[in-house]
């Protein structure tokens, strides 16, 4: 028993020090990953898939591909999986980590950049550098698309609209012929620049607010 809890711990510290979450906060998103896999080592993109708090949300489908995104498991991997385990569910779930009182200045511009990262992967779903305008398109069709007040034409126009003053603000001075090829991390950052991130981005699903990091049943 006594060597298993040394394991134990050991695995937790592991995690914790990849994520930056307490032993409790660990415990607590283990246990929703077991709700989520059906006690099953892994989960699959239909686990996610039929969760209700996810229904409505017009992004599902990029969120859901988030978490199979390798990009975003702290690995030096590209491409996507079909399951992933409990460290990886983990990792992704560490990017909407809020900062707290003890974290740094320096800490805050790293989550930051962070979190940035991930919304940018979520985008740059071929994974080229750029967001392109293709891929622009698709996230404002989605977006619009659940209104059911705006048909795909227009929100082809509003994307393409978006994307040339994109283009205007990041090339200034590109000339009538040239091709903007799309948004490149470093142009996201500086459209983004300003916003603040570390504490907005946050996912609330089977009774876990990461905003809070209070995981267990909603009192709403």
């Amino acid at each position: 028993m006594g060597a298993w809890q040394t394991r134990a711990e050991h695995q937790y510290q592991d995690l914790a020090d990849k994520t930056g979450f307490s032993f409790e906060q660990i415990k607590n998103l283990y246990q929703r990953f077991q709700q989520l896999s059906g006690n099953e080592e892994t989960i699959s993109r239909e686990n996610l898939d039929c969760m209700p708090a996810l229904a409505n949300n017009p992004i599902r489908k990029q969120i859901i591909g988030a978490f199979f995104d390798k990009r975003n498991q702290h690995q030096d991997e590209v491409g996507s999986c079909d399951q992933i385990g409990f460290e990886q569910f983990l990792m992704v779930m560490s990017h909407f980590r809020p900062p707290n009182l003890r974290t740094t200045d320096e800490e805050k511009e790293a989550m930051r950049k962070e979190k940035l990262r991930f919304l940018f992967n979520m985008h740059d779903s071929d994974n080229d550098g750029t967001i392109t305008l293709a891929e622009y398109r698709k996230v404002v069709e989605e977006l619009m698309s659940k209104s059911g007040e705006i048909g795909q034409e227009t929100a082809k126009a509003i994307a393409d609209a978006a994307m040339l003053e994109v283009a205007s603000i990041n090339v200034p001075n590109m000339g009538p012929e040239e091709f903007y090829e799309g948004i490149t991390f470093e142009h996201f950052e500086e459209i983004l620049k300003g916003l603040e991130m570390e504490s907005r981005m946050h996912i609330r699903f089977l009774d876990v607010d990461t905003s809070t990091m209070r995981c267990g049943k909603s009192q709403s």
